[in-house]
């Protein structure tokens, strides 16, 4: 069985620690927090904009470690799964490397493209797999869509546009810190950029336009240009300061022959449901696919699953490779500079 050691204990690394409970392959073996409290268990005082809320957690079983050197030092640790805030990404998955250890980073992998690449080098070099907890191809509503356009099912991809909102997150005081988080672009929309590329492959352009806070992006909409000209993709993202909706994602994704439909949001801290996943068949049906759980904890263990299996396959994982993931922050980098220029520019 994989051993892991997560660093980092926010929101997502407490999402992982609940999903690895569901991970037959792997267990948490550490945790590493440089917070006395959490190490003790008390993560009461996590909060985030889905899934549930802080617990006090019994850790039993998993050794606790206040600095990463000394996770990286047990032996018994096969994985490392990187959860802290993306400016601190490239510097421990490169430690990581070199401790001679397998690395699943949270996404993105990392607030620059150059430290994306130094990353990818480093798990070549080291010969362990790096792998980027890219969620979104898991939850049903969007494994759907990716196998619809994987195997031709409806014919050939036409295009999409997709939206991805959330209320200003306030208990993170470092959000709009392009050093430490990224905001908005880095931190949201780079969900739906990795999955445009996974559907399209990478845009030849981009073109944003919307709000900027200081040095990233606030709200925004782009436009993306790829080689055939028929393919028309849209996506809104960014971050809104009312608090009575705290989390939205929706697409419509075109096919020559169906259009895929969706549209979720949390409102007053309640799911809301607007559009279940909606096919429009070319006949003029309209019919509703049985799907999955939508349980954001089983997504992650599908997620967790995926990445296990690579590293105990050697095989790499075709949604959470890391290149896919350079790809996917290349897109954000480049619809930055897009919407801070006023004009279209080239991605990479």
């Amino acid at each position: 069985m994989l051993q892991v050691g997560i660093v980092g204990v926010g929101f997502m690394g407490m999402i992982h620690y609940l999903a690895y409970r569901k991970v037959k392959s792997a267990r948490v073996a550490a945790i590493c927090s440089r917070d006395a409290k959490k190490r003790a268990g008390d993560w009461r005082g996590i909060q985030g904009n889905f899934g549930p809320p802080g617990e006090q957690m019994n850790l039993r079983g998993a050794r606790a470690y206040e600095r990463i050197e000394e996770l990286l030092d047990d032996p018994a640790i096969d994985l490392v799964d990187i959860c802290l805030p993306p400016g601190e990404h490239a510097r421990a998955a490169l430690m990581a490397f070199k401790a001679g250890k397998h690395v699943l980073c949270e996404k993105p992998i990392a607030l620059a493209s150059g430290d994306a690449r130094r990353m990818i080098a480093a798990a070549k070099a080291a010969g362990r797999r790096l792998l980027v907890a890219h969620v979104l191809p898991f939850h049903p509503e969007w494994a759907f869509a990716h196998s619809a356009a994987a195997s031709g099912k409806y014919g050939r991809f036409l295009g999409g546009q997709f939206k991805r909102i959330i209320s200003e997150p306030i208990w993170l005081k470092n959000f709009f810190d392009p050093r430490v988080v990224g905001g908005p672009m880095i931190d949201l929309h780079i969900h739906d950029a990795h999955f445009i590329r996974l559907l399209a492959g990478m845009p030849r352009r981009v073109f944003t336009c919307g709000r900027m806070r200081g040095a990233v992006a606030e709200f925004f909409t782009t436009q993306f240009e790829f080689p055939d000209l028929a393919v028309q993709v849209a996506a809104t993202s960014g971050v809104v300061p009312q608090q009575g909706r705290s989390f939205t994602h929706a697409f419509e994704i075109q096919f020559e022959r169906a259009t895929l439909l969706y549209d979720f949001a949390v409102l007053d801290g309640q799911p809301t449901l607007a559009t279940p996943l909606t096919v429009l068949t070319a006949g003029g049906k309209v019919l509703r696919p049985k799907i999955g759980s939508a349980d954001p904890v089983n997504v992650f263990a599908d997620e967790l699953s995926a990445a296990a299996q690579a590293v105990e396959s050697g095989e790499p994982s075709p949604l959470l490779d890391g290149s896919l993931a350079a790809d996917a922050l290349a897109m954000c980098e480049a619809q930055t500079r897009s919407l801070a220029r006023g004009k279209a520019v080239r991605v990479g």
